[in-house]
């Protein structure tokens, strides 16, 4: 199911778009502004012979991920009261051992106390499961008063598994929001989600961008467990009429 990527890489705000249809052992190199690659982290990552940008997407087990270090991060870095970013990944979940949240892509360490933006599925803080989220810090650690980061918008749709879904989430520096197929994921109070202050930021020795997985606890986790088969990051909020149009490629 091979789409058209010229409206994605036209875009005068993307910062990079990634299609996964290299092979274990390589980087995954981006396309955009500037070129990035995404190094493989717990091994080789296999390929799907099922894509959406062309014949192949990354196979994401347990165990494994990408990621670029921090260091080499430039444009992706998005941080700063005015910050602005949007994630959006096409993506076929599949069944986890654990019930553990589920990171698709971001700037986001727990252990360190590095938070920055990031997209997640699964997450189960207020009263929510296996819905999108779209995880946002202006401080870094926790949200005050809690063990956790819990600013976040969190829609309402379940992502079913074994089936290819486009999700996403944009802020505007004001607002977090959180799309399913290209609609906004409206639920009260969650979904979109006033939190204003702009993302962290992390300095010289903050979090790496990271696909797949987080450093939390000491170690890396919340797994994704399936098909990545598209990635773009842009520095600024695309509006519903545009995440639509995406989803529609």
């Amino acid at each position: 199911m091979k789409k058209d990527i010229a409206i994605i890489l036209n875009h005068p705000d993307l910062v990079s778009f990634w299609d996964f249809q290299e092979g274990p052992g390589q980087a995954r190199h981006s396309m955009g502004r500037q070129p990035y690659a995404l190094e493989e982290g717990g091994g080789p990552v296999e390929r799907d012979d099922e894509g959406v940008f062309g014949p192949f997407s990354a196979l994401l087990e347990e165990g494994k991920w990408f990621r670029i270090p921090r260091e080499h991060l430039q444009d992706l870095n998005m941080h700063g009261e005015n910050a602005k970013v949007t994630v959006a990944a096409w993506v076929k979940r599949r069944k986890k051992s654990n019930n553990e949240c589920e990171f698709i892509a971001g700037i986001w360490n727990e252990t360190n106390k590095k938070r920055q933006y990031g997209l997640f599925l699964n997450l189960s803080i207020w009263e929510s499961s296996q819905q999108v989220c779209g995880h946002v810090s202006s401080v870094g650690g926790p949200t005050p008063g809690y063990r956790w980061c819990m600013d976040s918008s969190i829609g309402k749709t379940e992502i079913p598994l074994e089936e290819w879904h486009f999700v996403a989430f944009t802020y505007d520096s004001q607002y977090v929001r959180s799309y399913v197929n290209g609609i906004l994921d409206e639920r009260p109070i969650r979904n979109p989600y006033y939190y204003p202050g702009g993302l962290f930021d992390g300095g010289q020795d903050g979090a790496d961008f990271t696909v797949g997985a987080v450093d939390r606890s000491q170690e890396i986790g919340n797994f994704f467990v399936g098909s990545i088969g598209g990635l773009a990051i842009y520095n600024k909020a695309l509006t519903n009429e545009e995440m639509y149009q995406l989803a529609c490629l």
